[in-house]
């Protein structure tokens, strides 16, 4: 097993929560993980039709043969079951007594709203980090590498094909998730939307435009990319503005979690195709942004994300909230510096009317060192490095 950084939080959550949820994309190691760490506990799966029949039939009889405590597997299968569990949670409230594993498909949701409210923790698991990779030799070469690879951890661990992996990943996710959660008449059609969508990772989300490319309406749109938010195979960032009003009304970005996807999506499937790809620099910022992302919330911290964007078209890739201040990182797939790198963090400081704040470019150069109070590092070669920064953000 690959270790997980989210191991410690999740042992820590069962020392104050009665019952443990762990939600994520399918095959971010959700099942291998809770198993690990709770190994003395039996595992029922929801995928297994036989189970769910006697769980649907008789919810009581069935949660009363795991009463000492139990892992429930795939539990967006029969949401259901958690206002049962609430009953036995509420009598007897250890903690630690169950650990739920699932999507986070909106009917388990409104499961865990209302009926385990304040008597779980919910954690979410995200596809493997850099450092994590690290445990598991051989690292890829170069941060190309490690991008058309991506990081669901049975490619890492099993060195799978990838083609072959990712082509049976989003047949399977269209065919049984998408149906499941939404009616779509044409599933091509939402193969369409996703290829699409992919081309547009760190652009500005223009619905109407992108709805016209589909051949779907806007309403629709919003709807399939609210179903792969709440796949976690995609995130959001929004505009940063300190007038939280403004921040509103400014469309955001989409980025993926897994970039080995959009590589995949748009049909990139060598290193040497991707160094010469046109969104190269989209593809490695969607890749960076998703590794801090990652990062810290495997780390345990709930990170707010932006991206800062002038009325004049400077930019500044990715800003962190931290401690009541800005981080503001840029992101070049680049293998020289530029002193144009830091030009958006400087704007961006300037702007805030605050004291000067801690930036930073991610490039792919080998040189690492500070200008202006601005580090910049290659976070491939300092992985190490780069974890100890994100972790203290």
């Amino acid at each position: 097993m690959i270790p997980r950084t989210l191991a410690k939080e999740l042992t820590l959550a069962a020392t104050e929560y009665p019952v443990v949820t762990l939600l994520g994309a399918r095959q971010v190691g959700k099942t291998t993980l809770v198993r690990e760490i709770f190994p003395e506990k039996p595992w029922v799966s929801l995928e297994d039709m036989d189970v769910r029949v006697r769980a649907e039939t008789d919810p009581r009889a069935f949660l009363n043969q795991y009463a000492g405590g139990a892992i429930f597997d795939e539990v967006q299968r029969l949401p259901l079951l958690l206002s049962y569990l609430q009953g036995l949670v509420d009598l007897q409230g250890q903690p630690g007594r169950f650990v739920l594993t699932g999507s986070h498909q909106p009917r388990l949701q409104e499961a865990i709203s209302q009926s385990l409210a304040g008597r779980t923790a919910v954690l979410n698991l995200w596809p493997l980090t850099m450092e994590e990779m690290r445990a598991h030799p051989p690292f890829p070469a170069t941060s190309f590498d490690c991008m058309l690879r991506g990081g669901y951890p049975r490619v890492v661990a099993q060195s799978l094909d990838i083609r072959r992996f990712y082509n049976g990943y989003l047949q399977t996710y269209v065919e049984r998730d998408v149906r499941a959660l939404i009616q779509v008449r044409n599933l091509s059609l939402f193969q369409k939307f996703l290829t699409l969508l992919a081309g547009r990772v760190g652009q500005l989300l223009n619905l109407s435009s992108l709805a016209n490319d589909v051949g779907v309406s806007a309403t629709t749109l919003r709807e399939w990319i609210s179903v792969l938010k709440s796949s976690f195979l995609i995130f959001e960032l929004i505009p940063f503005y300190e007038n939280v009003s403004r921040r509103l009304v400014k469309s955001s970005k989409i980025f993926f979690a897994d970039v080995g996807m959009v590589c995949h999506l748009l049909g990139i499937h060598s290193v040497s195709q991707l160094e010469r790809d046109p969104l190269r620099g989209s593809l490695y910022e969607n890749f960076m942004i998703a590794e801090v992302m990652k990062s810290m919330v495997h780390g345990g911290q709930h990170p707010e994300l932006f991206f800062y964007r002038d009325s004049h078209g400077v930019e500044v890739d990715l800003v962190i909230r931290h401690n009541g201040s800005f981080v503001p990182i840029e992101i070049k797939s680049s293998s020289t510096f530029s002193p144009e790198f830091i030009k958006g963090i400087l704007q961006f400081r300037r702007q805030l009317d605050r004291s000067p704040v801690q930036g930073y470019v991610l490039y792919n150069g080998e040189e690492s060192f500070t200008l202006q109070d601005i580090t910049v590092i290659n976070p491939l070669d300092s992985t190490h490095r780069f974890a100890e920064i994100v972790s203290a953000l």
